[in-house]
Protein backbone atom coordinates (compact mmCIF):
# COMPACT_ATOMS: atom_id res chain seq x y z
CA UNK A 1 0.00 0.00 0.00
CA UNK A 2 1.20 3.34 -1.45
CA UNK A 3 1.60 6.16 1.23
CA UNK A 4 -1.16 8.03 -0.65
CA UNK A 5 -3.23 5.48 -0.36
CA UNK A 6 -2.70 4.97 3.05
CA UNK A 7 -3.22 8.98 3.56
CA UNK A 8 -7.14 8.40 1.12
CA UNK A 9 -7.99 5.29 3.70
CA UNK A 10 -7.32 7.06 6.76
CA UNK A 11 -9.03 10.65 5.79
CA UNK A 12 -12.07 8.41 4.22
CA UNK A 13 -12.36 6.79 7.83
CA UNK A 14 -12.12 10.24 9.77
CA UNK A 15 -14.99 11.99 7.01
CA UNK A 16 -16.87 9.42 6.45
CA UNK A 17 -17.94 10.79 3.04
CA UNK A 18 -16.31 10.53 -0.30
CA UNK A 19 -16.56 14.11 -1.43
CA UNK A 20 -15.08 15.67 1.33
CA UNK A 21 -12.06 13.09 1.71
CA UNK A 22 -11.06 14.15 -1.83
CA UNK A 23 -11.91 18.15 -1.49
CA UNK A 24 -9.52 18.15 2.11
CA UNK A 25 -6.67 15.88 -0.53
CA UNK A 26 -7.49 17.95 -3.41
CA UNK A 27 -7.57 14.80 -6.07
CA UNK A 28 -11.16 13.81 -8.04
CA UNK A 29 -13.60 11.69 -6.09
CA UNK A 30 -13.42 9.39 -8.73
CA UNK A 31 -9.57 8.82 -7.50
CA UNK A 32 -10.24 8.10 -3.62
CA UNK A 33 -12.75 5.49 -5.03
CA UNK A 34 -10.64 3.59 -7.16
CA UNK A 35 -7.54 3.68 -3.82
CA UNK A 36 -10.35 1.94 -1.38
CA UNK A 37 -12.00 -0.25 -4.29
CA UNK A 38 -8.01 -1.22 -4.84
CA UNK A 39 -7.35 -1.67 -1.28
CA UNK A 40 -10.17 -3.85 -0.53
CA UNK A 41 -9.35 -6.04 -3.51
CA UNK A 42 -6.06 -6.73 -1.65
CA UNK A 43 -7.40 -7.03 1.39
CA UNK A 44 -10.16 -9.12 0.31
CA UNK A 45 -13.04 -7.53 2.23
CA UNK A 46 -14.94 -4.50 2.26
CA UNK A 47 -13.60 -1.68 4.15
CA UNK A 48 -16.51 0.58 4.06
CA UNK A 49 -20.44 0.26 4.52
CA UNK A 50 -21.89 2.17 1.31
CA UNK A 51 -25.43 0.83 1.55
CA UNK A 52 -26.21 4.82 3.30
CA UNK A 53 -25.87 7.31 -0.11
CA UNK A 54 -24.71 10.62 1.97
CA UNK A 55 -22.06 8.82 4.88
CA UNK A 56 -20.55 5.85 4.55
CA UNK A 57 -19.03 3.67 7.47
CA UNK A 58 -16.52 2.02 8.43
CA UNK A 59 -16.65 -1.98 8.97
CA UNK A 60 -15.21 -4.01 11.49
CA UNK A 61 -11.98 -4.77 9.35
CA UNK A 62 -11.94 -0.96 8.21
CA UNK A 63 -11.85 -0.26 11.55
CA UNK A 64 -9.11 -2.81 12.75
CA UNK A 65 -7.25 -1.70 9.86
CA UNK A 66 -7.38 2.41 10.95
CA UNK A 67 -6.31 1.44 14.14
CA UNK A 68 -3.45 -0.58 12.96
CA UNK A 69 -2.48 2.53 10.40
CA UNK A 70 -3.19 5.20 12.29
CA UNK A 71 0.88 4.80 14.07
CA UNK A 72 2.29 3.58 11.58
CA UNK A 73 1.42 6.16 9.13
CA UNK A 74 1.91 8.91 11.80
CA UNK A 75 5.67 7.52 12.83
CA UNK A 76 6.14 7.88 8.81
CA UNK A 77 5.39 10.97 8.49
CA UNK A 78 7.96 12.37 11.86
CA UNK A 79 10.40 10.26 10.51
CA UNK A 80 10.28 11.87 6.60
CA UNK A 81 9.68 14.99 8.72
CA UNK A 82 12.57 14.05 10.68
CA UNK A 83 15.20 14.03 8.24
CA UNK A 84 14.12 16.47 6.15
CA UNK A 85 14.80 18.42 9.00
CA UNK A 86 18.09 17.13 9.33
CA UNK A 87 19.11 17.50 6.11
CA UNK A 88 18.52 21.77 6.60
CA UNK A 89 20.83 20.85 9.88
CA UNK A 90 17.83 20.98 11.78
CA UNK A 91 17.53 18.53 14.85
CA UNK A 92 14.62 19.21 16.62
CA UNK A 93 11.49 21.42 16.68
CA UNK A 94 9.33 23.58 18.57
CA UNK A 95 5.85 24.59 18.02
CA UNK A 96 4.41 27.63 19.35
CA UNK A 97 0.61 28.20 19.28
CA UNK A 98 -0.83 31.97 19.90
CA UNK A 99 -3.80 33.00 21.12
CA UNK A 100 -2.56 36.83 20.85
CA UNK A 101 -3.04 38.11 17.46
CA UNK A 102 0.31 40.40 17.63
CA UNK A 103 2.71 38.12 16.00
CA UNK A 104 4.81 40.63 14.80
CA UNK A 105 5.11 42.25 18.34
CA UNK A 106 7.01 39.21 19.49
CA UNK A 107 9.50 38.93 16.40
CA UNK A 108 12.40 40.09 18.98
CA UNK A 109 11.69 37.27 21.24
CA UNK A 110 11.19 34.42 17.69
CA UNK A 111 14.95 36.41 16.34
CA UNK A 112 16.81 36.45 19.59
CA UNK A 113 15.66 32.11 20.00
CA UNK A 114 17.02 31.19 16.25
CA UNK A 115 19.95 33.21 16.75
CA UNK A 116 20.64 31.72 20.11
CA UNK A 117 19.69 28.34 18.53
CA UNK A 118 19.87 27.91 15.11
CA UNK A 119 20.02 24.02 15.19
CA UNK A 120 16.40 24.28 16.37
CA UNK A 121 13.21 25.20 14.02
CA UNK A 122 10.88 27.73 15.57
CA UNK A 123 7.52 27.45 14.28
CA UNK A 124 4.43 29.95 14.97
CA UNK A 125 0.85 28.96 14.35
CA UNK A 126 -2.23 30.12 15.60
CA UNK A 127 -3.55 28.43 18.34
CA UNK A 128 -7.14 26.52 17.97
CA UNK A 129 -9.91 28.80 19.56
CA UNK A 130 -11.35 26.07 21.06
CA UNK A 131 -10.21 24.33 23.86
CA UNK A 132 -6.85 25.31 23.30
CA UNK A 133 -5.09 23.69 26.27
CA UNK A 134 -6.14 20.44 24.50
CA UNK A 135 -3.72 20.94 21.93
CA UNK A 136 -0.81 20.98 24.44
CA UNK A 137 -2.25 17.87 25.89
CA UNK A 138 -2.57 16.06 23.03
CA UNK A 139 0.73 16.81 21.81
CA UNK A 140 -0.36 19.50 18.86
CA UNK A 141 1.67 22.25 20.16
CA UNK A 142 4.89 22.86 22.42
CA UNK A 143 4.20 25.91 23.99
CA UNK A 144 1.26 27.82 24.24
CA UNK A 145 1.13 31.99 24.45
CA UNK A 146 -2.27 32.18 26.58
CA UNK A 147 -3.49 34.96 28.95
CA UNK A 148 -3.32 34.42 32.83
CA UNK A 149 -4.14 33.04 35.39
CA UNK A 150 -3.98 29.47 34.12
CA UNK A 151 -4.60 27.28 36.73
CA UNK A 152 -4.49 24.06 35.31
CA UNK A 153 -2.44 20.93 37.10
CA UNK A 154 -0.77 19.65 34.34
CA UNK A 155 0.28 23.02 32.85
CA UNK A 156 3.28 25.33 33.57
CA UNK A 157 3.40 29.08 33.72
CA UNK A 158 6.37 30.50 31.74
CA UNK A 159 7.78 33.80 31.51
CA UNK A 160 5.25 36.82 30.38
CA UNK A 161 5.66 38.20 27.24
CA UNK A 162 2.86 40.96 27.21
CA UNK A 163 0.22 42.92 28.98
CA UNK A 164 -2.26 44.53 27.45
CA UNK A 165 -5.01 47.30 27.48
CA UNK A 166 -8.31 46.42 27.05
CA UNK A 167 -10.98 47.71 24.27
CA UNK A 168 -14.72 46.82 23.46
CA UNK A 169 -15.38 45.73 19.50
CA UNK A 170 -18.28 47.41 18.37
CA UNK A 171 -20.08 48.09 15.14
CA UNK A 172 -20.00 51.48 13.63
CA UNK A 173 -24.01 50.93 12.98
CA UNK A 174 -24.78 50.59 16.80
CA UNK A 175 -24.98 52.40 20.14
CA UNK A 176 -22.37 52.56 22.08
CA UNK A 177 -20.22 53.50 18.81
CA UNK A 178 -20.14 57.35 19.32
CA UNK A 179 -19.03 57.56 22.69
CA UNK A 180 -14.73 57.79 23.26
CA UNK A 181 -14.54 55.25 26.22
CA UNK A 182 -17.26 52.57 27.78
CA UNK A 183 -16.93 51.63 31.67
CA UNK A 184 -16.38 48.17 32.63
CA UNK A 185 -20.16 48.35 34.02
CA UNK A 186 -21.88 49.10 31.01
CA UNK A 187 -21.14 45.96 29.27
CA UNK A 188 -23.81 44.34 31.58
CA UNK A 189 -25.84 46.38 29.32
CA UNK A 190 -25.29 44.62 26.09
CA UNK A 191 -24.95 41.03 24.47
CA UNK A 192 -21.67 39.30 24.05
CA UNK A 193 -20.13 35.99 23.06
CA UNK A 194 -18.58 32.75 24.37
CA UNK A 195 -16.18 29.86 22.80
CA UNK A 196 -16.76 26.65 24.00
CA UNK A 197 -14.91 24.27 26.29
CA UNK A 198 -13.13 27.04 27.89
CA UNK A 199 -12.52 27.10 31.91
CA UNK A 200 -15.05 29.32 33.66
CA UNK A 201 -12.18 30.67 35.87
CA UNK A 202 -10.28 31.37 32.62
CA UNK A 203 -13.16 32.77 30.91
CA UNK A 204 -14.53 35.29 33.68
CA UNK A 205 -10.58 36.85 33.54
CA UNK A 206 -11.14 37.40 29.98
CA UNK A 207 -14.62 38.77 29.86
CA UNK A 208 -16.18 38.83 34.09
CA UNK A 209 -19.70 36.68 34.46
CA UNK A 210 -20.97 39.92 36.21
CA UNK A 211 -19.91 44.00 36.29
CA UNK A 212 -18.88 45.35 39.72
CA UNK A 213 -22.01 46.23 40.61
CA UNK A 214 -23.09 42.26 39.99
CA UNK A 215 -25.14 42.56 36.98
CA UNK A 216 -24.78 39.82 35.04
CA UNK A 217 -22.73 40.02 31.64
CA UNK A 218 -24.96 38.06 29.42
CA UNK A 219 -23.21 35.75 26.26
CA UNK A 220 -26.02 34.66 23.76
CA UNK A 221 -23.64 33.24 20.89
CA UNK A 222 -21.27 30.32 21.17
CA UNK A 223 -18.26 31.08 18.66
CA UNK A 224 -15.57 28.59 17.29
CA UNK A 225 -13.26 31.11 15.29
CA UNK A 226 -12.15 34.56 15.40
CA UNK A 227 -13.82 35.23 11.58
CA UNK A 228 -17.29 33.88 13.37
CA UNK A 229 -16.85 36.61 16.17
CA UNK A 230 -15.81 39.50 13.89
CA UNK A 231 -18.84 39.05 11.56
CA UNK A 232 -21.23 38.76 14.86
CA UNK A 233 -19.44 42.25 16.44
CA UNK A 234 -19.68 43.81 12.65
CA UNK A 235 -23.56 42.81 12.06
CA UNK A 236 -24.46 44.35 15.67
CA UNK A 237 -25.60 41.35 16.87
CA UNK A 238 -22.36 41.42 19.42
CA UNK A 239 -20.09 43.66 21.39
CA UNK A 240 -16.70 41.79 22.27
CA UNK A 241 -13.86 42.84 24.56
CA UNK A 242 -10.20 42.54 23.33
CA UNK A 243 -6.93 43.11 24.11
CA UNK A 244 -5.70 46.27 22.68
CA UNK A 245 -2.96 45.49 20.38
CA UNK A 246 -6.02 43.88 17.78
CA UNK A 247 -6.58 47.58 16.55
CA UNK A 248 -3.12 47.87 14.86
CA UNK A 249 -4.57 43.98 13.10
CA UNK A 250 -7.76 44.38 12.70
CA UNK A 251 -8.37 47.70 11.28
CA UNK A 252 -11.85 47.61 9.80
CA UNK A 253 -14.02 51.00 8.72
CA UNK A 254 -17.24 49.12 10.08
CA UNK A 255 -16.24 48.40 13.53
CA UNK A 256 -15.27 51.30 16.46
CA UNK A 257 -12.87 50.29 19.38
CA UNK A 258 -13.90 51.84 22.50
CA UNK A 259 -11.41 51.70 25.85
CA UNK A 260 -12.35 49.81 29.08
CA UNK A 261 -10.51 52.38 31.09
CA UNK A 262 -11.49 50.13 34.95
CA UNK A 263 -11.33 46.75 32.65
CA UNK A 264 -8.03 44.80 34.17
CA UNK A 265 -5.34 44.43 31.37
CA UNK A 266 -4.58 41.14 29.79
CA UNK A 267 -1.06 39.34 30.42
CA UNK A 268 0.09 37.07 28.68
CA UNK A 269 2.77 34.17 28.99
CA UNK A 270 4.55 30.95 28.04
CA UNK A 271 2.43 28.08 29.23
CA UNK A 272 3.49 24.38 28.68
CA UNK A 273 2.42 20.59 29.72
CA UNK A 274 4.38 19.79 33.01
CA UNK A 275 5.70 16.48 31.87
CA UNK A 276 6.86 17.34 28.07
CA UNK A 277 9.12 20.05 29.39
CA UNK A 278 12.80 19.35 27.65
CA UNK A 279 15.80 21.55 26.43
CA UNK A 280 14.15 23.36 23.71
CA UNK A 281 11.35 24.36 25.96
CA UNK A 282 13.17 26.09 28.73
CA UNK A 283 15.38 27.63 26.23
CA UNK A 284 12.69 29.59 24.53
CA UNK A 285 11.21 30.76 28.35
CA UNK A 286 15.05 31.75 29.18
CA UNK A 287 14.91 33.93 26.04
CA UNK A 288 11.53 35.38 26.73
CA UNK A 289 12.89 36.27 30.73
CA UNK A 290 16.08 37.55 29.23
CA UNK A 291 14.00 39.94 26.99
CA UNK A 292 11.32 40.99 29.86
CA UNK A 293 8.02 41.87 28.85
CA UNK A 294 6.12 44.49 26.98
CA UNK A 295 3.73 46.91 27.31
CA UNK A 296 0.39 47.32 25.13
Amino acid sequence: MEIRDIEIFLTLAEELHFGRTATRLHVSQARVSQAISQQERRIGSPLFDRSNRRQVRLTSVGRQLRDDLRPVYSGLQQSLERARMASRGITARLRVGMLPFNVHDFHPYWQAFRARHPQWELQLRRAPFVDPFAALRDGEMDVLIAWLPVEEPDLTVGPSLLTDRRVLAVSGAREPAGRSSIPLEALGDFQHAIATDMPDYWQDSYLPFHTPRGQTIERIASITNTDELIDLVGTGEIVHTFPAHVTRYWSMPHLCWLPIPDMPPLTYALVWQTDTDNDLVRALAQTVHDLGATTG
